[in-house]
């Protein structure tokens, strides 16, 4: 019997391949980031956030680099970051401001400087973070800011898995009836009408219509409306793991967009990030409350497969596994990422 590889091999995207670091990742929810350090791990590595004086985000590598204690024991000090352990001060760039053993008026070494990101940015409620020199474009929402949707965020989750798998599952569309028969999955078809895939740089949108269920409703049980209607579905995916899924009712009117954003943490650790944006709940804030809680019990189920891989990656060659015709929307993220690898290389 053959035993299954416990690590990828060479051309295999895993969480720390080292395309990834040239991306914007979600690393934080804005909420969570304010005038206290905040630690994240990306990739592999920790990076300290906090705020300064005049809500300016900022970020270092969490390491000061006089004993590499965590930045992120210390504390704030007007804009800058002082290391718990000896005081030295670093400002939102990095540079060394403060070394209080020396006194006042001390030279400081002016080679010393806490390591920065290439980029950080704010984006629809999420603070995103790239290493090194991103290839890929800032992640986007396009219901962001529209105040006719009512905005819920899902608790964040970190699971054991593979993020370019987790992206690979969320645009699959086969797995339904399987993974998700406690959820909605029991009343999906098995069959997956052909469909189209729209490629765009390092981004993918596939839209098409098909009949469901709609017992969420309230037309249905007033006879206004069919239980059999009609939903336009539309995902997005852009490298290396920012997805959504617009769902549009074309019956009952409105629309249900699930924002997915998944930060690879470490080699088989994922953060996941995921809201969801209504204009179908009359603002009812206990509505989206239940809306929020069926979607993380969509996603347990999800990952009660995905924790239990045990080969966390995906291949960087298109021969490797089975492809079907119903695997276009995760054969071309695989492509994608291709891309994305030989684009980081350049």
């Amino acid at each position: 019997m053959t035993v299954p590889p416990t690590r990828p091999a060479a051309d295999e995207l895993d969480n720390l391949h080292p395309a990834l670091r040239r991306c914007w990742h979600p690393v934080a929810r804005s909420a969570e980031v304010g005038s206290e350090p905040f630690r994240c791990v990306l990739l592999g590595e920790p990076w300290v956030l906090w705020r300064d004086s005049a809500g300016e985000l900022k970020a270092l590598v969490d390491c000061c680099p006089h004993r590499r204690a965590p930045l992120s024991l210390g504390c704030v000090v007007g804009d800058d970051i002082q290391c718990g352990y000896h005081g030295w001060r670093f400002d939102g760039d990095g540079t060394l401001v403060a070394i209080p053993a020396l006194g006042e008026g001390a030279t400081l070494p002016g080679a010393v400087k806490a390591g920065s990101p290439a980029g950080l940015v704010e984006a629809h409620g999420m603070i995103y973070l790239a290493p090194e020199d991103p290839v890929v474009p800032v992640p986007t929402m396009a219901e962001d800011g529209d105040e006719s949707f009512l905005v819920g965020d899902l608790p964040v989750i970190t699971t054991r898995g593979s993020a370019a798998l987790l992206a690979d599952n969320f645009l699959d569309m086969a797995h339904f009836p399987f993974v998700h028969a406690g959820t909605f999955g029991a009343e999906e078809e098995r069959d997956v009408a052909p469909y189209e895939v729209v490629r765009e740089g390092l981004t993918t949108t596939v839209a098409f219509t098909h009949a469901f269920a709609n017992r969420e409703d309230p037309g249905v049980e007033a006879g206004l409306r069919p239980l059999i209607q009609q939903r336009r579905l539309i995902y997005r995916f852009t490298a290396p793991f920012h997805l959504s899924l617009r769902i549009e009712y074309l019956d009952a009117g409105g629309v249900n967009t699930i924002g997915f954003f998944l930060c690879p943490q470490d080699a088989e650790t994922v953060r996941v990030y995921s809201t969801l944006w209504r204009d179908d709940l009359d603002g009812d804030v206990e509505r989206m409350a239940e809306a929020v809680a069926f979607e993380v019990a969509v996603v347990e189920e999800d990952l009660r497969i995905q924790s239990a891989y045990d080969l966390l990656s995906v291949p960087l060659a298109l021969n490797v596994e089975a492809h079907t015709r119903v695997d276009k929307t995760t054969l071309e993220m695989r492509r994608v990422l291709i891309d994305l690898v030989a684009e980081a290389a350049r």
